[in-house]
């Protein structure tokens, strides 16, 4: 097994050096080797690989779907967990793996040509990467409405070179100043890259001399990385106790209160590692969560929650497709990789000196390699290499038993599991939609379907009309039904966000965005397009001693009051081909667009808005309209001294048993 885990040097200037890339490659191939002989001999024997399990490790006796809260289904536990999650915000990081290559992704920079890393994706308005700070700022500025602290959540992000992966993601924190967060609250580190080998032989696929073909080698270096970087001491050094970790490219990871309340069960049961998971699609390019039961060396049980990533599905004798006999649509949940991880439980097998710090590693040859060889050349052959995935590391966490367990052992073990509706806890824009496709799954354009489909769910509980979103494939050669992209500091949790909106409608075809967290909606009726956009979503900045612009929450946020109000404009133009629905890159014939600077406020009650109309409102002003004498009666006030830090109204928020309830001040 490989050994250790460090990028091959760049440049050979020293015997030493030399001495180390020499080791390095020897074990790299080595083990490269050892994948390829297994996997020919699981297409003649499946049993052997068994076989070797049982000498390398232990015999493994099942494999079974594991149990595990839903919490669709179990709500008060659910609401109950997410107020765990909550109250230990201040005991929680966040990991994010975004070293990966994403070349499914095809993403490329328009002006230059530079193949770009998935979390540069323009997505709803933004790149992926601050889609990922701002359900992060939506969770703290929920801490904040309930405890009035201010919560920041150190940030330790995994890059890699490839793709220019880690100057992208480094100049992109620089130019939106460090989310206003600071610079101290985030951590870089960057993961090597590897060879990569034919599927046959295993050679190297080389495009100069001396100069392989090298990719990321996988997120499970993470935990490795983790420690020889010093993260985990970093983490504890702000007082953090347990991370919480998703992909960039799941869009829909923090919806409702699934990440919250992972989280909150971690904490609170003294877990070392948590899945969030749910069913899983057939024909998914997507790993399984399992419960293993194995028989150790020395004759005792161990179980454990841990996951099998699709590609070695033949290495376990699993099978797939509708007439498996053990169809994994039915029998397996999916593994999406939201984690939580206890930080101790981490740093020990990060720092530790065998194989298990580098968990999970696996061979994928199944992948079709396009490369330029070293003689100009176009090669497009079967080919991978070798990588290992963060989520096994549960595989390290497993429980011993004298005796065999026969029911409900997950509730005694170190690892745990949840689950929720699909669309809750897993959607992926992470594959390039081909023209003439007639699949959506893991394109932007089919993740933009859930973020619609659980809009329509979180909106129809208010008691405001819309249309259904159908399957997929009523959509592969039109727009969606409609558009609705909400902050997700409205909630996150939808029993917040239930209490800020009630009645009314929206109209097949219409387009509501909301980027402001003190809302109210009340009856509202839509049919066209509605954007209302704050400056102050979650606060005002201050600059700190650093010179550092750092976000305050819950000051000088900007406000928008909606009562018995109908909007009426031709809206979107869905007929015209330019529309890039999931990058909300539409032409709209019209629109109303109420635009609020620093903390400024709009109200409208009892009136139509009818046609195209930008309300601006200048900061420390209230503007409300009402019905007029002969149409509309509009009225710009300075907004009283004593309210420009908390508004002339606010949402107060409060716990009351499991569950959250928020009042209406009037200040």
């Amino acid at each position: 097994m490989l050994g250790g885990y460090h990028s091959y040097p760049k440049a050979l200037d020293s015997a030493a050096a030399i001495a180390v890339a020499d080791h390095f490659l020897k074990l790299y191939q080595i083990t490269v080797l050892e994948h390829l002989v297994q996997k020919s001999f699981e297409r003649q024997n499946i049993k052997w690989s068994h076989q070797t399990r049982e000498v390398r490790e232990s015999q493994i006796l099942g494999i079974n779907a594991p149990n595990g809260h839903n919490l669709s289904v179990d709500t008060e536990y659910a609401s109950q967990a997410a107020l765990w999650g909550i109250e230990g915000l201040p005991d929680l990081g966040e990991i994010y793996p975004l070293g990966g290559s994403a070349d499914r992704l095809g993403l490329v920079d328009p002006k230059t040509g530079e193949c770009l890393p998935a979390a540069m994706l323009p997505y709803c308005g933004r790149t992926l990467l601050e889609g990922l700070i701002r359900d992060l700022q939506a969770r703290e500025f929920l801490y904040f409405k309930l405890y009035k602290k201010q919560c920041i959540t150190p940030v330790a992000i995994m890059t890699s070179s490839a793709k220019n992966n880690h100057k992208h993601v480094s100049s992109l924190c620089e130019r939106l100043s460090w989310f206003g967060r600071g610079r101290s609250t985030f951590q870089l580190f960057e993961q090597p890259l590897v060879p990569v080998v034919g599927a046959e032989e295993g050679q190297w696929l080389v495009t100069k001399p001396f100069s392989p073909l090298s990719k990321p080698g996988g997120h499970g270096v993470i935990w490795k990385l983790a420690h020889d970087k010093g993260i985990f001491k970093w983490f504890y050094s702000q007082g953090r106790k347990g991370a919480t970790l998703r992909q960039v490219s799941n869009v829909v990871a923090a919806t409702d209160l699934t990440l919250l309340a992972l989280a909150g069960i971690g904490l609170r049961q003294g877990k070392k590692l948590g899945f969030a998971s749910c069913k899983r699609t057939s024909g998914a390019t997507e790993g399984i969560n399992v419960l293993m039961e194995k028989k150790s060396l020395d004759g005792n049980w161990e179980y454990g929650v841990s996951c099998i990533e699709y590609t070695e599905f033949d290495k376990y004798g699993i099978t797939t497709g509708p007439l498996a006999p053990e169809s994994l649509q039915e029998e397996f949940p999916a593994n999406t990789n939201i984690l939580y991880v206890d930080l101790p439980s981490a740093e020990l097998v990060g720092s530790s000196k065998s194989g298990n710090s580098l968990p999970g590693m696996v061979l994928n040859t199944r992948k079709t390699i396009v490369y330029t060889d070293q003689f100009g050349r176009c090669h497009s052959v079967s080919g991978g290499r070798l990588e290992c995935t963060m989520q096994n590391i549960a595989d390290n966490y497993f429980n011993s038993y004298s005796s065999r367990c026969y029911n409900d052992v997950e509730d005694k073990l170190d690892t745990f599991i949840v689950y929720n509706e699909r669309r809750r806890v897993t959607s992926s824009a992470k594959k390039k939609r081909r023209h003439g496709d007639k699949s959506l799954h893991q394109t932007p354009d089919g993740a933009l379907l859930d973020i619609l489909r659980n809009a329509h769910d979180l909106l129809s509980q208010c008691d405001i009309r819309l249309p259904e979103v159908e399957a997929n494939e009523n959509y592969v050669d039109s727009g969606p039904p409609f558009l609705i992209l909400l902050h997700p500091a409205l909630g996150p949790l939808w029993e917040v966000t239930k209490q800020k909106f009630y009645g009314g409608s929206v109209s097949e075809g219409s387009e509501l965005k909301i980027e402001v967290a003190e809302f109210f909606w009340r009856n509202v009726q839509l049919n066209g397009s509605l954007i209302i956009l704050a400056e102050n979503v979650l606060g005002s900045t201050e600059i700190n001693e650093r010179g550092e612009s750092i976000l305050h929450y819950g000051r000088r946020c900007g406000r928008c009051k909606l009562q018995n109000v109908k909007v009426f404009n031709k809206g979107i133009d869905w007929n015209c081909c330019q529309n890039i629905y999931w990058k909300h890159d539409v032409q709209r014939s019209e629109v109303l667009q109420i635009i609020l600077h620093g903390n400024a406020e709009f109200e409208a009650s009892d009136v139509v808005l009818q046609g195209n109309h930008v309300f601006e409102v200048p900061d420390g002003h209230r503007l409300k309209i009402v019905p007029g004498s002969s149409g509309l009666a509009i009225q710009l006030d300075p907004i009283n001294q004593d309210m420009m830090e908390s508004g002339s109204w606010y949402w107060n928020y409060k716990v009351e048993g499991s569950h959250i309830r928020l009042d209406l001040i009037e200040s």
